[in-house]
């Protein structure tokens, strides 16, 4: 069961993310699917209905996501948290390579495999903004 989040607290949310999901950058305007509001940590995990433990997430990445917190890095096969977005800081586990995000740390090549950041379609996608004049930033957020 979900929480029902009051309408000032996720427009706090969709602001702060400035309408772009805060893993893969995707923002809303350009999305097929409205965006979600993330419970980075789940509530099955005791995760709360609070500002710092949500995350704006387009329906792709919070279907990937799911309720998990951390994955199998793919080379190592190591533990490591996924991307955490009220505590990390996007441009140092991440950079926009063209039409592919890539992983600079192990929590960012963990979150890239884990949630597919680079499957055909999304690339594709990617790719279309790009085309269209789209400039995804590699921005330095804060975490909130």
């Amino acid at each position: 069961m979900t929480t029902y989040i009051p309408a000032d607290l996720r427009r706090l949310v969709v602001d702060r993310a400035n309408s772009c999901c805060e893993y893969c950058l995707m923002p809303q305007l350009f999305s097929a699917s409205a965006h979600q509001i993330d419970h980075i940590i789940a509530e099955k995990h005791g995760g709360e209905t609070v500002s710092e433990n949500l995350a704006l997430s387009c329906m792709i990445c919070n279907l990937r996501k799911g309720t998990d917190i951390g994955s199998l890095h793919p080379n190592t096969n190591d533990l490591h948290a996924l991307y955490h977005p009220r505590t990390m800081i996007w441009i140092e586990h991440f950079k926009i390579d063209a039409d592919e995000i890539v992983g600079l740390s192990a929590v960012g090549e963990t979150t890239v495999s884990f949630m597919k950041f680079n499957s055909p379609q999304r690339q594709t996608e990617r790719a279309a903004l790009r085309q269209a004049g789209f400039r995804f930033l590699n921005k330095p957020n804060r975490p909130r």
